[in-house]
């Protein structure tokens, strides 16, 4: 199997093999994470193809039989037999790891409580951080791995000082707004060999030529623990009464209709508030679980100029100091637009939007990009508190 030219990585430097090590790929170990979809299968295949010692391991991380039940979930049931499936037809080591434990502790448990703290979370990225990119990685150390390789669409590239996160060539595909909590230590040892692909459909193009099962398995959709991507059930479910009634309110408190649980509400939502025939359209613009209230006001109040963001993770040459003009994404599925980004000290920073943005939610990421480049330089998390524009 020879892969077409234009679906290869480009050539490394002299000397190095594609994954940057000095030695043959039979010599290197690579660890794939693999969640039973095209991408990791892909990535797996074309390391194996291309001669690399590939270990696939994959992580169950919630019950099967929910699993089952909800098609396009990654990390359970048929994606755990599908990656299976991969590893046998391409002949190297498949194994499962049970993470039921960790991933509830340490993810499903948080987006239940962030949710009821009126914050809108971003579980993905948790995973990656406290999941894949921890203990995972610390696995593929263990059974004495160079690196360990995954199917996100991210570029790691060599820079003159370091390795460096960049965003993926497809801006389609570009997933570096869920990865920016990625160490420096981490990205040392990993490897994102999808991140230069001009778009999915190379991506599956790789997999029929390599005959996998998987090559036109639909993408995963939502959250993989929310079943049909109904939020409030699943915290309901967690957190038995989080559906409590309460009122909504305007600006100044006035009372404009009742609410069936902050739950069922985010930042910015105008439709299914029940309270029309009030004039001008209504926005969810903060939520209140300790008052069980849902405050509402009209869109321009929901622009915000400054940003409060805590946990930051800086991947930037230097130190996180002083003022630095750069790019920021607010929202997966928003585009980057120009800050200014103001370090407070102890992994807190401000971010001015030189233009306001509306709908800045707490619980969800803040992405930090170079003005100049496609580098990821880190990011952290809106807090609760935010200014409104002017």
């Amino acid at each position: 199997m020879t892969s077409p030219a234009l679906l290869r990585a480009p050539a490394p430097a002299t000397g190095l093999n594609s994954l940057g090590f000095a030695k043959a790929p039979a010599d290197t170990r690579v660890v794939v994470a693999m969640s039973g979809g095209v991408d990791s299968s892909v990535v797996a295949a074309k390391l194996k193809q291309e001669g690399y010692d590939v270990i696939g391991v994959t992580l169950q991380l919630y019950d099967h039989g929910a699993a089952l039940a909800k098609k396009g979930a990654c990390c359970a049931g048929q994606d755990i037999h599908d990656a299976r499936r991969v590893a046998e037809r391409m002949g190297f080591p498949h194994y499962v790891l049970d993470y039921e434990n960790k991933f509830r502790e340490s993810v499903i448990d948080e987006f239940a409580d962030a949710y009821l703290a009126g914050a809108t979370p971003v579980p993905c990225i948790r995973c990656n951080e406290r999941v894949k990119f921890r203990d995972l990685l610390e696995t593929a150390r263990d059974l004495d791995a160079d690196c360990m390789a995954t199917g996100h669409y991210i570029q790691r590239k060599q820079g003159p000082l370091r390795a460096e996160l960049h965003m993926a060539a497809d801006p389609a595909r570009d997933q570096s707004y869920f990865l920016f909590s990625t160490t420096q230590e981490q990205l040392d040892f990993l490897r994102f060999p999808l991140g230069h692909l001009a778009s999915k459909a190379e991506t599956r193009a790789l997999a029929a030529e390599y005959g996998l099962s998987v090559a036109d398995k639909p993408d995963s959709q939502d959250i993989c623990f929310v079943p049909n991507g109904d939020y409030a059930a699943v915290i309901e479910k967690l957190r038995p009464g989080a559906a409590d009634p309460g009122e909504i309110v305007d600006m100044d408190g006035k009372v404009l209709g009742r609410h069936r649980g902050v739950i069922h509400y985010t930042i910015g939502q105008r439709r299914g508030l029940g309270i029309g025939g009030l004039g001008d359209p209504l926005y969810v613009l903060r939520l209140d679980p300790d008052r069980r209230q849902v405050v509402v006001g009209p869109k321009s109040a929901l622009a915000t100029t400054i940003v409060p963001i805590t946990e930051v993770n800086w991947l930037g040459d230097g130190p996180f100091e002083g003022e630095i003009a750069c790019l920021v994404r607010i929202r997966s599925t928003r585009p980057p637009r120009p800050a200014i980004l103001r370090p407070l000290g102890q992994g807190r920073a401000e971010v001015e939007l030189l233009d306001p943005e509306e709908g800045v939610s707490p619980g969800q990421a803040c992405v930090f990009y170079a003005a100049d480049s496609t580098r990821v330089l880190g990011g952290g998390w809106i807090s609760l508190r935010r200014r409104p524009a002017a």
